[in-house]
């Protein structure tokens, strides 16, 4: 990893940054394959994250590192109830999902 800063956290470990970026470019390199990452905070535009939103980004990259460790390529990680599973690229991928209309008008109240 790469140091961010030498800013120090609550905890006082040396805060770190940078993996996504050093990952997507090693698997870019040795895949051949066009490669992105994201930054948590650049998704999370409508406010910041909560503890629940950071235990939860960690608890995909945890799963995502083991699932690459065991060789479970052709598959992403995905949240299933309260669960972190993995599933098939092709299923995650082979027909449109869609929102309940209840959670969409839901959703309407809050944005206007």
């Amino acid at each position: 990893m790469q140091v961010q800063s030498e800013r120090k956290d609550a905890f006082g470990h040396v805060r770190l940054g940078g993996i996504g970026a050093t990952l997507a470019e090693r698997i870019e390199d040795r895949t051949g394959f066009e490669s992105r990452y994201s930054v948590l905070g650049h998704i999370q535009r409508g406010g910041s994250p909560t503890a629940f939103d950071r235990f939860l980004a960690t608890r995909f990259g945890v799963a995502a590192v083991d699932l690459a460790h065991r060789g479970g390529f052709g598959r992403m990680v995905a949240l299933r109830g309260v669960k972190i599973v993995d599933v098939p690229l092709r299923e995650a991928l082979g027909s449109p999902k869609t929102v309940d209309a209840e959670f969409y008008d839901l959703a309407k109240v809050f944005s206007t």
